[in-house]
């Protein structure tokens, strides 16, 4: 991080309130690449280039643009961490440090193009820096989020014949533990002020690498990235994004429901593990050369993010629901938001009170937008179009969205069925490439479409209304949890000798996670209110935290059923009761 403090230090420190006044100048000589041909390719009206590069083509033509005047000096990225640390880079510091990061790729780490990269740091600086040194190399870089245990890192180093892994000193002890059994890993970066054995230091790497890097030439549909995504059965499956979907696929809705203008600056809340990390924070504002702002916030605290938004002239803020939520519970009328015009939501459904509630204390509406991990963004309230609360809006740009039955026809409106996007004849540029096997790829298609896995309806007016998951998927404060993830954890431990696992209702996650369970003869007489925390901390041992169930039954047995998801719908229609009828 040191290094990354002291370019900042090379240019004057600002103060928050000549960064306000600085914005709102640089707006009047602030002007854009020629977005033209890549909405024209959102629209479906010309093709994909042959071959495209997200930082060649797009981040070094803003630093081409801050060199010779045309573009203003605002950040592309302008980090906090909320404790008196700062950095802020131009595309011109970026464009610097990312090939030096490149060359600590492709030299010390021997990493070529076309080889997998795990990256999993939290929200710091080198996150973006080391994205976007992935693409210059060619190398197809996976996130994850810090949350990840032990086990979890093994299984995608696994699946994925990663040969390195990127990460910071919270986490090594973890990958230590496994990196034996992972035998494609070659390089452990580190990311610390330390040393630790076994290890390269990225930040000494970094200091000593040249600035001089040519970034390769990558077609648009060579691999970029893939995310872990999980389903209703199994681990996580892979899913692969091209060079071109993701970094183009918002320059449409970069205007449309992003609402982006020149002199912007973005806070997007989401983790560093998600797409929509890559998608908010990464590829739909710096195609538009807008400012990325970045609060390192381990966990959300809301009051840490009133008073950011109140000191810093943050424009357009993005949060899942349940932030919204819980910062509704506060007094909003006295905070004093002198620059932000533009609030979005995703990740879950948004509750029409809550968009009430904001509105009523802010002044201003919540965009909601529906995407997911595989296609990016699929319905959005746009910008200057009537919001009907509790709507995810209108399909997105190239998509054709439709309510289809069970044989793949498409229902009439107001009917309930499962949301698809057409994919014959012309496959959307902006899909995902593929998964990591056949059944899985073969398993989202029916006839024309792509199956989300969400049921919903589509109104007179073409906007969409969420009804529910059609699998068992947890989509707890916009996290998707796979049931067998949570059960296959518990059942490593000795007191559970079943368990089913469902999603449950909450007033601010919207949906948690709750577990039914049939204890060993052995434990059935222990204090359930202790086993109950018990088995809570062995599920954030053994995998991702944010998966362990908040909510716990003990049964004598669960319902006789054929498979493991028919018990799970017989489980959560008994949670649900009333609310499951119209649509959970």
């Amino acid at each position: 991080m040191q290094i990354l403090l002291k370019l900042k230090t090379l240019r004057p420190v600002w103060s928050c309130q000549s960064l306000c006044r600085a914005f709102q100048n640089d707006n009047k000589r602030f002007t854009s690449l020629d977005l033209s041909q890549y909405e024209a390719i959102n629209r479906g009206d010309k093709e994909v280039p042959e071959y495209f590069n997200f930082a060649s083509d797009v981040l070094d033509q803003w630093s081409k643009a801050e060199k010779d005047g045309s573009r203003a000096s605002n950040p592309a990225l302008w980090w906090i961490d909320g404790k008196g640390k700062e950095v802020r880079w131009s595309f011109e510091e970026l464009g610097v440090l990312s090939r030096k990061a490149a060359n600590v790729l492709s030299g010390p780490c021997g990493l070529q193009r076309g080889d997998r990269v795990v990256l999993i740091l939290p929200r710091v600086p080198e996150w973006w820096l080391l994205n976007v040194a992935c693409i210059r190399s060619g190398i197809v870089f996976l996130p994850g989020t810090p949350q990840l245990t032990a086990k979890d890192i093994q299984y995608r180093l696994q699946v994925s014949q990663a040969k390195c892994i990127i990460t910071h000193d919270t986490l090594t002890p973890a990958v230590d533990s496994i990196s034996s059994s992972c035998p494609f890993l070659k390089t452990k970066l580190l990311l610390s002020e330390g040393r630790r054995g076994g290890w390269l230091n990225f930040k000494e790497l970094l200091d000593v690498a040249p600035s001089d890097h040519s970034c390769v030439k990558t077609k648009s549909d060579e691999p970029m990235t893939i995310y872990f995504t999980s389903g209703t059965t199994g681990s996580p499956k892979m899913a692969e994004h091209s060079q071109s979907s993701l970094a183009l696929g918002l320059a449409l809705s970069g205007r449309s429901w992003l609402d982006i203008r020149p002199s912007d600056i973005i806070w997007n809340m989401s983790d560093t593990g998600w797409v929509k990390a890559g998608l908010g924070s990464v590829f739909a504002p710096w195609l538009r050369g807008i400012t990325v702002f970045v609060h390192s916030m381990p966990q959300f605290e809301p009051r840490e993010f009133l008073n950011t938004l109140s000191q810093y002239p943050i424009t357009t803020v993005c949060s899942a629901p349940t932030a919204y939520r819980m910062l509704v519970q506060h007094d909003l009328t006295s905070y004093k938001f002198k620059s932000l015009r533009h609030c979005l939501t995703g990740g879950e459904p948004l509750n029409p009170e809550v968009m009430v509630q904001w509105k009523r204390q802010t002044g201003l509406d919540i965009y909601e937008g529906y995407g997911q991990t595989e296609v990016g963004i699929i319905s959005q309230n746009e910008k200057g179009k009537k919001i009907k609360p509790g709507s995810m809006g209108t399909p997105a740009p190239p998509y054709d969205v439709q309510i289809i039955d069970e044989n793949g026809n498409i229902l009439p409106r107001g009917e309930e069925g499962d949301i698809a996007i057409r994919i014959k004849s012309k496959r959307p540029f902006c899909f995902f490439s593929r998964y990591d096997n056949p059944e899985k790829n073969a398993s989202v298609f029916r006839g024309n479409f792509y199956i989300t896995g969400d049921r919903g309806l589509m109104d007179e007016d073409g906007y969409l209304w969420f009804v529910g998951r059609s699998d068992d998927v947890i989509i707890s404060s916009g996290y998707r949890i796979g049931p067998f993830e949570v059960e296959s954890a518990l059942i490593e431990h000795p007191a559970v000798v079943e368990s089913a696992v469902v999603s449950s209702p909450d007033p601010v996650r919207g949906e948690v996670v709750k577990a039914f369970v049939v204890l060993s003869p052995s434990f059935a007489s222990h204090n359930p209110e202790k086993l109950t925390l018990e088995l809570q901390e062995h599920v954030k041992k053994v995998t991702a935290p944010y998966k362990y169930p908040r909510k716990m039954e003990f049964v004598q047995e669960l319902p006789k059923t054929i498979t493991g998801k028919i018990r799970r719908n017989v489980l959560r229609k008994k949670e649900w009761g009333p609310i499951y009828q119209n649509g959970q």
